[in-house]
């Protein structure tokens, strides 16, 4: 099949990760962010390492009505789209943001309502076409509000289920959609923070979420095991989950 793969937020740790592995697999490449010269530096060493077409283009998550023509230009630089991987996400700042109402505005925006549009452009044409596939990178932070990070994880959360129905849409229009759940992962959002543990390369997550490709699971925890410690998490009552300094 022609045309190629758009990662959405290239510049982050994990979404260099997918790029490495998805170059690997010889793909074609647009990467789209914010920072323009970073992916032009990005896809100048894709091009050499690999021996793959990397296109890139500044894309910004909060200005809806562009998302159109930024995907004619896609469409038009790829020769079509087999795929998408979105790795948007910002952490900001939690503690300040969550006396900040604009900033939980912004979050919202950033991390769920601002990619949700984004993949409903990407879906609709997915759709038409009769192929594709979506992957999208939430966060195991979205399982269960915590108090250190409740409003990335409803933003995420949200994301998680909005690609729950989205994959119910696309079921049977030829259009995979699969929901990644990173745990702890040392990417420059995470680092200095406290607490942290079991924490994994972004070169071995993003090797994980293209692999994911090859399967045909729905959902996936990035490492494996993360199912399990938030399976546990989950069902703490809450009148004991409450009183816990997560």
């Amino acid at each position: 099949m022609s045309g190629g793969v758009l990662i959405l937020g290239a510049s982050s740790a994990i979404a260099r990760g997918c790029t490495k592995a998805l170059a690997a697999r010889g793909y074609t490449l647009y990467l789209a962010g914010r920072q323009r010269d970073e992916l032009q530096r990005m896809a100048a060493d894709l091009e050499i390492r690999y021996g793959t077409v990397v296109h890139f283009g500044r894309l910004d998550v909060t200005a809806i009505r562009e998302y159109g023509k930024f995907l004619d230009t896609v469409d038009e630089s790829l020769g079509g789209l087999q795929g998408v991987v979105s790795a948007i996400g910002d952490l900001g700042s939690p503690e300040q943001d969550a006396q900040d109402p604009e900033a939980v505005v912004r979050q919202i925006q950033i991390n769920f309502s601002g990619v949700a549009a984004l993949l409903t452009h990407c879906a609709n044409r997915l759709e038409a076409q009769g192929s594709g596939f979506i992957i999208g990178i939430t966060s195991v932070a979205g399982d269960r509000g915590r108090q250190s990070n409740y409003l990335y994880g409803a933003a995420k959360g949200g994301l998680s289920l909005f690609l729950q129905g989205l994959r119910n849409r696309l079921f049977d229009k030829g259009v995979r959609v699969v929901t990644i759940k990173p745990g702890f992962v040392d990417t420059a959002m995470t680092f200095g923070m406290s607490g942290l543990f079991l924490v994994e390369d972004p070169d071995d997550v993003g090797r994980r979420i293209v692999r994911s490709l090859d399967g045909n699971a729905d959902v996936i925890y990035v490492p494996w095991f993360w199912r399990f410690i938030m399976s546990i998490i989950r069902t703490i009552p809450e009148p004991l989950f409450k009183r816990l300094k997560l």
